[in-house]
């Protein structure tokens, strides 16, 4: 499917993409879909019909108060946004939206698109800072676009990837899902490469001069490893964010998350379908 990036770029206002018909009639039925097993495969099958008849187009959509441009096309993110947004890390958001304060800090790294930062910066005060990260270029255009779409005022993007050291480094990218990328061999006998800006953890906080941090989410497709192993060797405790949230990746780590965190004073709190969620107290 060709994809129509000049409509994705399209400066015209939220909602000239907006869903009509059958293609509005199924996402507002897989949207109401319960997480049970029947209620996820009759989800799948809708979702599979209304795909082949979309030709390219993005579709705009307000999702739980946060506007999006949506482009489901091989991006495995978007799609999750378009027809089940319910079943999408909610309580991992609500977690880290309960840590609303004044001055409350998030970092989400592997943005994508920006479906935590918007819906935490939906959440949490004015005074808020959120920092949107992702390395690849084409996703990073959207992930503006939506920032904009929002009047929040509290999200940055910034394109770069995060790793183990500063510099360029490739990037590994899975041409079937947009949201594969990752500094390790993706999953895939077809994956293209880029070379990207990489920043430590550790040299991104310094770089926007954060003093604590409230919430960290690492999703970079089993390089999670790369990213804390170095921070917790060179960052101060006054830096160890109150919360991680990381995928339940172990098998793609080479370093065990687990222990290392559980060795930082952290504790696993909440393990849903897809995530591993650790807290510290200061």
């Amino acid at each position: 499917m060709a994809l129509d990036t000049s409509a994705v770029n399209d400066p015209r206002p939220f909602g000239t993409f907006a869903p009509t018909g059958i293609t509005r009639w199924v996402i507002d039925r897989t949207r109401g879909l319960p997480g049970s097993w029947v209620g996820r495969r009759i989800a799948m099958i809708m979702r599979r019909v209304v795909m082949k008849s979309l030709k390219g187009q993005p579709l705009d959509l307000e999702t739980f108060g946060v506007r999006m441009r949506i482009v489901p096309y091989k991006n495995v993110c978007e799609r999750r946004i378009l027809f089940t947004p319910q079943y999408f890390d909610l309580d991992e958001i609500k977690l880290i939206a309960a840590r609303n304060k004044d001055d409350f800090t998030f970092i989400d790294v592997g943005s994508n698109v920006g479906w935590y930062s918007l819906l935490v910066a939906r959440k949490v005060r004015a005074s808020s800072r959120i920092l949107a990260v992702e390395p690849q270029p084409e996703i990073f255009d959207r992930l503006i676009h939506n920032i904009r779409l929002n009047p929040f005022g509290t999200v940055k993007a910034v394109d770069c990837a995060v790793a183990d050291k500063t510099g360029e480094l490739t990037l590994f990218l899975d041409p079937l899902n947009k949201g594969e990328a990752s500094l390790k061999i993706v999953n895939s006998s077809q994956t293209d490469t880029i070379r990207v800006p990489a920043v430590t953890l550790l040299d991104l906080v310094n770089r926007e001069g954060f003093s604590h941090l409230d919430a960290v989410k690492l999703d970079v497709e089993g390089a999670e490893d790369l990213i804390l192993d170095p921070f917790f060797r060179d960052a101060p405790a006054s830096l160890y964010p109150s919360v991680f949230i990381i995928p339940d990746v172990a098998d793609r780590w080479q370093v065990d998350v687990r222990k290392l965190l559980e060795g930082k004073g952290y504790r696993q709190t909440l393990q849903t379908r897809m995530n591993l969620v650790f807290e510290r107290s200061k």
